[in-house]
């Protein structure tokens, strides 16, 4: 193990606006060797979530940001190629959250050993891990879908949106995505099973929106903010429920205001009139559900009702462009990138 090289990304600067390549450092270290207690990870896969560009940020979060020179945080599949640890032993594979590099020592806390033969091992990272459960939690906690209603998910090709949709109709509601070009809209309704899917770049898409929606919406699972809401507000039923797991169109703001009038005021008027509810929630709220969401979702997928799709990255030094794209939309399911 003395002569292994950890490959590296860390926070270079923060970005001001979109991340660029310059705001990331690429750099190579020894491994180090496990001590008592410890054993020693080789990343097998990188998740890659919206979530991480508030890490790169010093504005007030849920979460401490990563500091400059650190290691960029993220989820993480990897094999245990060393171990001085009575739980683990050379050859697991587990879930961690050791970041963008290639190896990671570990005490062992944390980790949860997966099982090559009953699922994809990064699956674990997508439809049976953090997005999966964000999906799951989020709509059937907050959400609450009754058969016959109609839910809208935004980014709804992505990880979590998938999800949203697919358990939608699982429970008996009509599912509307909504998501960004028209092999993406095929997507949901050929291969995803969703009742329609609406393109956000049409310049007619608050008007395909509403014809999509002709008694309303009653569960909008936000994703992504800006003018995808804009165009769903109007729509929401009386009653109507909100839950907020990401605004992936105001990520780049630093936290500014955005310019333009101020329509607080009103919003405010209907969420009162329309007694709507509107509930942020970060995924770790809902952990006592962690174990009742695996097994569901892993028969869902069993019998073909939970389907997914992974959009792989080769090579760790690509995971910056990849996060980078990720923002603009242009992964097709859930990024992850292949380390090893």
């Amino acid at each position: 193990m003395t002569d292994l090289t950890n490959t590296r990304i860390t926070l270079a600067r923060r970005p001001q606006g979109a991340p660029v390549a310059e705001d990331f450092h690429v750099e190579q270290v020894a491994v180090p060797q496990p001590s008592r207690g410890e054993l020693l990870l080789k990343m097998l896969y990188l998740s890659l979530d919206p979530y991480m560009r508030g890490r790169m940020s010093t504005a007030k979060s849920y979460a401490k940001p990563v500091e400059i020179g650190d290691v960029m945080e993220g989820g993480t599949v990897a094999e245990v190629i060393a171990s001085n640890h009575a739980d683990f032993k050379t050859g697991d594979i587990v879930l961690s959250h050791s970041g963008w590099q290639s190896y990671a020592l570990s005490d062992g806390k944390g980790l949860r050993k997966l099982d090559p033969d009953a699922a994809p091992v990064s699956t674990a990272l997508g439809v049976l891990g953090m997005p999966g459960f964000t999906a799951y939690a989020g709509l059937l906690t907050i959400g609450q879908p009754k058969p016959g209603e109609t839910v809208v998910v935004a980014a709804a090709s992505g990880a979590v949106g998938s999800v949203v949709g697919q358990i939608a109709r699982i429970k008996g509601a009509r599912a509307v995505g909504i998501a960004g070009g028209t092999d993406k809209c095929t997507f949901l309704r050929d291969e995803l099973g969703f009742d329609v899917a609406v393109d956000h770049r049409a310049p007619d898409f608050a008007e395909q929106l509403k014809a999509a929606c002709p008694e309303g919406i009653d569960v909008y699972f936000e994703n992504v903010g800006g003018h995808v809401f804009e165009a769903v507000f109007p729509l929401l039923n009386t009653y109507a429920r909100v839950p907020v797991c990401g605004l992936i169109a105001q990520y780049n703001q630093g936290g500014k205001a955005p310019s333009g009038p101020d329509w607080l005021p009103g919003f405010m008027r209907e969420v009162l009139s329309r007694s709507l509810q509107i509930r942020g929630f970060i995924q770790y709220e809902f952990s006592d559900q962690r174990d009742t969401f695996l097994k569901e979702a892993t028969g869902w997928i069993a019998e073909g009702r939970l389907r997914y799709r992974e959009d792989v990255v080769e090579g760790l030094e690509n995971a910056p462009q990849a996060f980078i794209g990720l923002l603009e939309g242009r992964n097709f399911g859930k990024l992850v990138v292949k380390v090893a």
